[in-house]
């Protein structure tokens, strides 16, 4: 499957607009980064779609399992270090509450199937970061 994103920088600080083609946001950098902070920054971006992807995850296990649930809320926060060979050790912390009337053994279910949720796997899979080519080469 494949998705794709548009990204239209303004001069601004480093605000983005980010669409789909159909939804758009704002992305942007922290005041200390020399942004405006008027938006989402690209490590928040990445933290939302791992989120998002979570809380979805549980929903559409308990609706399949008949399980009655309310709200589903998680927090995610990632601490990078940068390692001797230049790379980053990246550790991501995941707190999740889900409201219902749940026993123990199916709020487990629910927080593993989480943290297997697509956009996960997908962070944990294989890339390849192809070259970047120039845009008016690719729509001419």
């Amino acid at each position: 499957m494949s998705t794709k994103i548009n990204i239209k920088n303004l001069p601004i600080g480093y605000q983005s607009v980010i669409s789909n083609g159909k939804h758009a946001i704002l992305g942007d950098e922290p005041i200390p980064s020399k942004g405006t902070d008027l938006g989402f920054s690209p490590v928040e971006l990445l933290l939302a779609g791992i989120s998002m992807c979570k809380v979805a995850t549980i929903r559409n296990v308990a609706r399949r399992k008949g399980w009655e649930i309310g709200e589903v809320d998680a927090q995610l926060e990632q601490l990078a270090q940068r390692q001797q060979d230049g790379n980053f050790k990246t550790v991501v912390t995941s707190r999740i509450h889900i409201e219902g009337d749940l026993t123990d053994e199916q709020r487990n279910i629910l927080i593993k199937e989480a943290d297997n949720c697509y956009v996960t796997r997908l962070v944990r899979g294989d890339w390849e970061f192809r070259e970047s080519e120039e845009l008016s080469a690719v729509l001419a």
